[in-house]
């Protein structure tokens, strides 16, 4: 090849590489909140809503698509799965038990992370009985990064709450009985990484159970603007 051959792909290469670093969109930074009284008072009551929100419907997918678009996390408010490849995490005795099924039965692993703009929601641990989907739920869950809940949402299934836990406490147990802390704001506050876990069964509309999940709810579920105080 010619020496001016050779430069001009290597010019191309760069314009390529330099036109998609200008065109790649930057993760959005969560807005800092502000460290007081008031401000922890509403992340409590948010995380309690969105606690609730999920345990009153059965995908927890959609409840994400409506808490992206409600807190305009994007926009399009769409939560997009990335499924999470080359981890496995082995089937426990008791997962069988509660799955119904015996030894013998294949149970599949499944993780993903459900983001909303660039703003990872949730990561989810999924065991499931494939025999117990259709097999074209199957090829689509083999295949691509899709949401579990949205792969199978034509079985209309039900959820059932296994346990549900605040793994962050933005104001300290009784704080409802006492004294209100002082509501000065101190710098920003510190959320940790992750905020809240749900840990539920699906069920097949006869009652049969075909998947338990795990789901880990991170501080992105807050990435808005602080409410404002008037």
């Amino acid at each position: 090849m010619h020496l001016h051959a050779k430069a001009a792909m290597i010019g191309l290469g760069v314009s390529l590489l330099t036109t998609a670093m200008a065109t790649a969109q930057p993760v959005p930074q969560a807005p800092a909140w502000t460290d007081g009284f008031v401000g922890r008072l509403e992340a409590l009551a948010l995380l309690q809503t969105l606690n609730a929100d999920l345990l009153s419907h059965d995908s927890a997918t959609l409840t994400l698509d409506r808490w992206c678009e409600a807190h305009r996390l994007a926009s399009p408010a769409k939560i997009v799965a990335e499924r999470v490849r080359g981890v496995d995490k082995a089937v426990t005795p008791d997962q069988r038990r509660l799955l119904g099924v015996d030894d013998a039965a294949t149970i599949r692993y499944r993780r993903v992370r459900l983001s909303c703009g660039g703003h990872v929601l949730s990561e989810a641990d999924n065991w499931y009985v494939p025999s117990r989907l259709t097999p074209e739920m199957n090829r689509t869950l083999d295949s691509s990064d899709i949401a579990f809940g949205r792969a199978v949402q034509a079985l209309h299934f039900q959820r059932r709450t296994l346990s549900a836990e605040l793994l962050w406490a933005p104001l300290p147990t009784g704080w409802e009985m006492g004294a209100a802390p002082s509501s000065t704001a101190s710098g920003s506050l510190s959320i940790p990484a992750h905020v809240l876990q749900h840990r539920a069964v699906l069920t097949l509309p006869d009652g049969t159970p075909f998947s338990e999940v795990v789901e880990t709810y991170t501080s992105e579920v807050l990435a808005f603007p602080q409410p404002p105080t008037h």
